[in-house]
């Protein structure tokens, strides 16, 4: 079975970014659950795994903007230290979590003044070039309350 919308793929992979630095190393392990085409992975990986099957092993690169985008000069935020659980153990290049409306957004700190503390949104690869090792174990199709939750579980079932 190939790889296409809406259905399961258990992937193993590597993550290196640029440079070649491993970031990620998830080769060996047990393999990850994907729901293709739900935006549940950087989109040039959910598209290079489209007509793959099980027993496919394959290398891509994705550029920053299929990636986690490219970098935004504008996302440097000034915010009250309140807002931070740790706010008084943060220094610059530290990333952190932020509360906000939407849920905790993981910024990267700035600088950390008196009253409030400048951390940058932009996500810690934005920017970045990233290069997959892959291996997928198995396709399937996707369960009715995988494609309700728009996400896949390891083993078809509904574990919520």
């Amino acid at each position: 079975m190939e790889i296409k919308k809406n259905s399961v793929a258990m992937i193993q992979y590597q993550l290196r970014n640029e440079a070649g630095e491993l970031l990620e190393d998830a080769y060996e392990n047990d393999p990850v659950a994907l729901l293709q085409g739900q935006g549940n992975v950087i989109r040039g990986l959910d598209r290079a795994l489209l007509g793959h099957s099980a027993g496919d092993e394959f290398e891509v690169s994705v550029p920053p903007e299929d990636a986690y985008g490219l970098r935004q000069d504008d996302q440097i935020q000034r915010v009250s230290k309140k807002y931070f659980a740790n706010a008084k153990k943060l220094r610059p290049g530290m990333q952190t979590s932020l509360r906000t409306e939407n849920g905790t957004r993981l910024v990267t700190v700035v600088k950390v003044g008196g009253k409030v503390i400048d951390v940058d949104t932009n996500h810690p690869l934005a920017g970045q070039g990233l290069s997959f090792k892959v291996r997928i174990t198995e396709v399937r199709d996707a369960t009715p309350q995988e494609l309700s939750h728009r996400h896949a579980h390891a083993d078809g079932h509904d574990h919520h």
